[in-house]
């Protein structure tokens, strides 16, 4: 025999079942393999972000050491600045500016 075509071919129920339960099997094995990998990139980022902060909160420290507390005054300035803004932009905040009459008699 040279050549042979096999046209209708028919299997039976279980190896169906078997197969379609293999190819489920397959892509689940492949979804917990790409969450696994996800995680480990998100513990990888979360490492260098932690060393990061590490590292900048070094150089904070070394730096009021030496400068006194020059950088925690500024920061307090600009976290100030920021509520202002925002408290500025609510529609029910006025500001009354301190130590001046404001009803004269």
């Amino acid at each position: 025999i040279e050549d042979l075509s096999l046209v209708d071919i028919q299997f039976g129920k279980e190896f169906m079942s078997a197969v379609e339960a293999k190819q489920v099997a397959q892509q689940e094995a492949e979804r917990f393999k790409f969450v696994v990998q996800e995680n480990e990139q998100k513990k990888l980022a979360a490492i260098i972000r932690a060393e990061g902060e590490a590292d900048a909160a070094k150089l904070i420290s070394t730096a009021m050491k030496g400068s006194g507390t020059g950088l925690l005054e500024l920061r307090r300035v600009e976290a100030a600045v920021e509520m202002a803004k925002d408290l500025a932009s609510a529609p029910n905040i006025n500001f009354i500016p301190k130590g001046q009459m404001l009803f004269k008699a």
